[in-house]
């Protein structure tokens, strides 16, 4: 008799596994204490005193659930964008919104088009739907988005992903370029425009709001985890039309929001002078990491994120090396996860502090390698 399971057949076919194992289970695993949490492009520099203060204030009110429309919050952000506030919907972080994103719109066996070696928790939960992924390869560290369109027109795919600027690489592409490719993605494919690091971006690479907020298939997904320092809060929201937005309030968790996480987003939206500083800090630590790297013969490339990728000149086991070695003296960073990509690491902006324990540690870590 063949063995019970009451799980689907897709669950019961899905490996037990997570997108990215986090920096307090290598401490468990391993015993080792972190000392550098520059790995999982977070911002160490932490968010507003502020939004800290804001924090502070709603605690009292936890026990209340958080108003299931979002609307004070779905208000400021209409506001801040210059958009409606019908054209926003909200999320426990970017990761909630691509699963819902999914869902949507993926049944078991249909074709999806992302980058190969892109953002792992998107393909999570494309498997986690029966989805079918499609990948095209990175070209010169960048997602390749003439690939990307002839991946959609082939496979006749209902939904395509895409991150400006990127993660892992930290390339990015020009807004013009975003808003040709938006424009010629079929009406019947849906494009998410990952959009998590746009703050940290050079001027032009972020299209305008105006510019594809009238294309319901477009959803541009933004979150408050990278450059407000907010990882912690899981609060993130899309951009489309009302239509579109509508969508997700059939199957959203609509008390999935806490009180505390919206009362920080809005005292962060409140606090945009300490979003121009710490911008600035992402940059000054972006160009320290680049000289820790190339002083140790290793190439940094250009980044547009809150991180570096630096290309370490070999293969995905020498970089493998390099990010073990560093958490054996406490400096968490991580690397792509396929090749070619995963002959570089990547390294979080951070404090001077965690600078300093990279600085220290990285040369004799490639010398203990060799």
């Amino acid at each position: 008799m063949p063995a019970f399971s009451r799980f689907t057949p897709l669950i019961s076919a899905l490996p037990a596994t997570v997108p990215f194992v986090g920096p307090e289970a290598i401490e468990r695993n391993r015993g080792l204490a972190v000392k550098a949490r520059i790995g999982a492009n977070e911002n160490g520099f932490g968010p507003a005193p502020s939004v800290i203060e804001a924090i502070a204030a709603a605690a009292g009110s936890t026990w209340k659930y958080a108003d299931p429309e979002n609307f004070e919050l779905k208000q400021a952000l209409a506001a801040h964008l210059g958009c409606a506030a019908d054209n926003i919907t909200v999320g426990e972080g970017i990761d909630c919104l691509l699963g819902l994103i999914v869902r949507l719109v993926i049944e078991p066996g249909m074709p999806v088009v992302t980058s190969f070696g892109a953002y792992p928790t998107f393909n999570f939960h494309v498997a986690g739907h029966g989805g079918r992924l499609v990948t095209v390869p990175y070209v010169d560290d960048r997602e390749n988005l003439d690939g990307l369109m002839e991946a959609v027109r082939r496979e006749n795919a209902p939904l395509v992903y895409f991150a400006n600027p990127d993660n892992p690489m930290g390339s990015w592409w020009d807004a013009d370029s975003i808003v040709a490719f938006a424009k010629a993605v079929p009406e019947t494919c849906l494009l998410i425009l990952d959009e998590a690091y746009c703050e940290t971006g050079p001027a032009g690479a972020t299209p305008d709001i105006s510019a594809l907020i009238d294309r319901p298939n477009v959803i541009r997904t933004r979150t408050f985890s990278k450059a407000y320092g907010m990882a912690g809060s899981r609060v993130g929201y899309a951009i489309s039309t009302p239509g579109t937005v509508q969508a997700f309030d059939k199957i959203r968790n609509h008390f999935g929001m806490n009180r505390i996480g919206v009362a920080s987003a809005l005292a962060a939206l409140k606090d945009q002078a300490y979003l121009r500083t710490v911008i600035g800090q992402i940059a000054t630590s972006r160009d320290r990491i680049a000289d820790i790297a190339k002083a140790n013969g290793l190439k940094p490339l250009p980044s547009a994120t809150n991180f570096v990728a630096i290309d370490c000149g070999r293969d995905g086991a020498h970089a493998r090396a390099i990010v073990d070695g560093l958490m054996e003296h406490g400096v968490f960073i991580r690397m792509p996860g396929v090749a070619p990509l995963n002959r570089c690491i990547r390294v979080s902006t951070g404090p001077e502090s965690d600078m300093l324990l990279l600085e220290e540690a990285l040369p004799e870590v490639l010398k203990a390698i060799g």
